[in-house]
C-alpha cells in the first residue's frame, strides 16, 4: 500500500552498498542539515533510520550470553561468523520489516513528517537482490534506492580506517576483519541488478522501485563541500522518478 504524503517528498530511502561506502555518513550529514533546506532542496523530511547492524550486534551478544551459560550458540560461531549465511541475512531484513510495522502501528502517520532511511550492506552473487525481495511490500511501494558505489578495495581500506577501540558496537565505527570482508563483500550483484545504469527502476516482485547511484570512490562523504552538491543531484534524480508513481 502506498502512503500518500506531501508531493515530491521522499518517504523511504533504501540506502545500500558495501561496508564503509559512506552510508551512515550520508545520514548524519542530512540529519544535521537545516530542515527547511533539506525539505525544499532535497525532498526529505525529518531524517530517521533503520539499520540492520544493531540486529547483527544483538545476535553476537545473545550468542555470547548463551555460551556463558553453557548453551549452544544460535546465530554465530565463536569468531562471530554466521552459522547460516542465507538465513541470517533474511532474518536481519525481517527484523527491519517488523520494526517498520511497529512504527506504523504506533503512528499510522509516521512517514508524514519524516523520511525513513533503511540502511544495510550486502555482498555476494545475489545479496542486494535477496535483501530487496525480502523487504515488506509496504516498504517497497514507497521506497527509492540510493546505492553508494565504491570498489571492494576502497571499501576494505575505509573499513580498516574507521575502526575505533571500544566502539565495535557503533554504527559509524564498527569494522569487520579482512577475512569477513573477503567472505561477504568482495563480490556483489548491484551492477547486474541495475544493468550498469546510474538511475532507473528496479523490478522487485510487483514493485517498480526507483534507484540512483551515488559514486563515492573519491570519498565525498569526508568532505561536506563536495558531499552536499553531489547528494542534491542524487536526490533530484530520485524525486523525478518518484513523481509519476505518485500520480498513478
Amino acid at each position: 500500500m502506498k502512503v500518500v504524503t506531501e508531493w515530491g517528498k521522499l518517504d523511504l530511502i533504501i540506502l545500500t552498498g558495501r561496508p564503509a561506502a559512506g552510508k551512515s555518513e550520508v545520514i548524519e550529514f542530512l540529519r544535521g542539515m537545516d530542515s527547511g533546506h533539506r525539505r525544499k532542496d532535497f525532498g526529505l523530511g525529518e531524517v530517521c533510520e533503520l539499520d540492520d547492524f544493531p540486529f547483527v550486534w544483538e545476535a553476537f551478544e545473545i550468542d555470547d550470553i548463551l555460551s556463558r551459560y553453557g548453551r549452544p550458540r544460535v546465530f554465530t560461531d565463536p569468531d562471530y561468523t554466521f552459522k547460516d549465511d542465507q538465513m541470517m541475512w533474511a532474518l536481519l531484513i525481517e527484523r527491519i520489516n517488523l520494526e517498520y510495522q511497529k512504527r506504523l502501528a504506533r503512528d499510522p502517520r509516521y512517514l508524514e513528517p519524516r523520511t525513513l532511511f533503511i540502511e544495510f550492506a550486502r555482498g555476494g552473487p545475489s545479496g542486494i537482490r535477496d535483501a530487496l525481495t525480502t523487504l515488506d511490500p509496504a516498504i517497497l511501494a514507497n521506497a527509492s534506492v540510493l546505492y553508494l558505489d565504491v570498489t571492494y578495495e576502497e571499501s576494505l581500506r575505509r573499513n580498516r580506517r574507521r575502526s575505533r577501540p571500544g566502539q565495535a558496537d557503533s554504527i559509524l565505527y564498527h569494522s569487520l576483519p579482512d577475512k569477513k570482508m573477503e567472505r561477504y563483500y568482495r563480490t556483489h550483484d548491484w551492477h547486474e541488478l541495475s544493468a550498469g545504469k546510474n538511475q532507473g527502476f528496479l523490478k522487485v516482485r510487483d514493485a517498480e522501485v526507483p534507484f540512483a547511484v551515488f559514486s563515492n570512490e573519491d570519498d565525498k562523504t569526508s568532505d561536506p563541500e563536495r558531499l552536499g552538491p553531489a547528494l542534491f543531484e542524487a536526490f533530484a534524480a530520485l524525486r523525478a522518478q518518484r513523481s509519476p508513481l505518485r500520480e498513478s
